[in-house]
């Protein structure tokens, strides 16, 4: 249950045409996830349209690797987008690629400015040795 939770808030992003497609966008995250060694599991990404005829939609996506998750938001009208990168440690030491997902889509979206936060979240708990039945 340890691992690295990277919160990340991105503004005046450059890459407006990343920020306003969902194609693009799962594109971009899924093959990150993949370069730096996450095994991917599924993904979900959503276009939005935009709030009236002069602005585009955003777009929200998610990837679900064996590891954990990656979620990420975009506002095109406001050049922004957030990121939530999470990793576990169980088996290994995962946040080097938690590191290398996050630089990634970063630099991959351009931002003028980032406020970002790593949180170390968990802590060692013993491993039950008795398995629980599944749940139906």
């Amino acid at each position: 249950m340890k691992g690295l939770h990277i919160i990340a808030d991105l503004y005046g992003c450059r890459n407006r045409e990343m920020l306003a497609s969902s194609a693009m966008l799962r594109e971009s995250c899924v093959a990150a996830c993949k370069e730096v060694g996450l095994t991917v599991l599924g993904d979900h990404f959503y276009q939005f349209e935009g709030l009236d005829a002069t602005q585009v939609g955003g777009a929200t996506g998610a990837v679900v690797f064996a590891e954990s998750h990656l979620a990420i938001h975009t506002w095109p009208e406001r050049d922004g987008a957030t990121l939530d990168v999470y990793v576990c440690n169980v088996t290994c030491d995962n946040s080097d690629k938690a590191e290398k997902l996050y630089a990634t889509l970063a630099a991959a979206l351009q931002p003028g400015d980032i406020l970002v936060e790593r949180v170390w979240r968990g802590r060692d708990l013993p491993v039950r040795k008795t398995r629980l039945a599944a749940v139906k």
